[in-house]
């Protein structure tokens, strides 16, 4: 399952745009940066990528990231083993805080910390695992419905505590609420929305990053082959395709949504956009976007005091998107400025 999923991808990756070998990572970059007509003055300056933080190992090939709101550590998840690592305020290389093969979970995508210090990672073949931060204790488990392909990606918490998983390949979103974790155990994913009949069903890859309205009215997922911004309404459970003007989310894969604000990954296309929401979601525009190949295909991102930690997963460097070798240590770069 997990090879026929990456060569849909790599499919994915080889229409959009070569992949080339990425900066070296020990170095500071200055990006290509392009803006909004309105935004001469962004477009002037300078943003900085650098790394902030070292994955040990050699084939990490790293793919989510969380941060923990009650505290400064980042947690980030190897999508070739499931490893899950936990950076220490004031250390360079973070610590493994899962093995590999934990649980029986054998690859991670999404990572989210909710406010109750539990740490939420998907497997894209079978579901998501919930962990106590402290403890380390395996909390409860969620299972994909059903048979057939599969690709639970990523997740958003909402401001009542449940979880939202999108499924990149049946283009529906999970929902596990605050009770069912209450219970803890091994439990079944539950659909909440259901994209297929709105998005090209021969795109193969669909729906990946997803946010959550602070306020709790909506969710926001983008469709990373099509290009579309979704409203997905918590209320009525209605689905609106939001209006972007200025750009597109092709290849996007994590969101990041603060104050009005969304950071969008774009992976194959080695960029990240910046855009104003809309005060009801139902619209963005955006301010910025740059490109540079420092971000060594970057994946997910979360944002912290003004910077933006992005996952750096070089899977086109031997992982699951082309072969080559990786430049070690993986790394989680800084990147300010945008």
């Amino acid at each position: 399952m997990r090879r026929s999923i990456a060569l849909t991808v790599t499919a994915l990756a080889a229409a959009s745009l070569p992949l080339a070998a990425p900066a070296a990572a020990s170095q500071p970059s200055a990006a290509q940066a392009s803006a909004a007509p309105a935004s001469a003055a962004q477009a002037a300056s300078r943003v900085r990528v650098s790394a902030a933080y070292e994955l040990p190992g050699t084939k990490v090939y790293p793919e989510g990231i969380a941060a923990d709101p009650r505290g400064g550590a980042l947690y980030a998840g190897s999508y070739t083993d499931g490893t899950i690592y936990r950076t220490v305020p004031g250390r360079r290389a973070a610590e493994v805080f899962l093995p590999a093969g934990a649980d029986g979970r054998h690859t991670a995508n999404g990572l989210r910390v909710d406010r109750a210090g539990r740490l939420w990672v998907t497997d894209s073949t079978a579901g998501v695992t919930v962990y106590d931060t402290r403890s380390r204790r395996l909390l409860a488990r969620f299972d994909v419905p059903g048979e057939g392909a599969r690709f639970v990606n990523d997740i958003a918490i909402a401001p009542d505590g449940s979880a939202y998983l999108t499924d990149s390949t049946r283009a529906v979103v999970y929902r596990v609420t605050p009770r069912e974790v209450a219970r803890g155990g091994r439990g079944t994913l539950t659909p909440r929305f259901d994209l297929s009949g709105i998005l090209d069903p021969g795109a193969g890859f669909t729906l990946n990053g997803i946010v959550a309205d602070p306020r709790g009215r909506y969710l926001l997922t983008a469709d990373m082959s099509g290009g579309g911004l979704y409203r997905l309404d918590l209320a009525s459970g209605a689905v609106r395709k939001a209006g972007l003007s200025g750009g597109d989310m092709l290849h996007a894969d994590g969101l990041e949504l603060q104050h009005g604000r969304l950071w969008v990954v774009h992976n194959t296309a080695y960029a990240i956009s910046r855009w104003r929401v809309s005060a009801d979601g139902t619209a963005a525009r955006l301010e910025r976007r740059i490109s540079d190949k420092a971000l060594q295909l970057p994946t997910t991102a979360v944002r912290r005091h003004g910077v933006l930690y992005v996952v750096r997963s070089q899977f086109d460097k031997g992982g699951p998107m082309g072969p080559g070798t990786p430049e070690v240590p993986f790394t989680i770069a800084a990147v300010r400025g945008i």
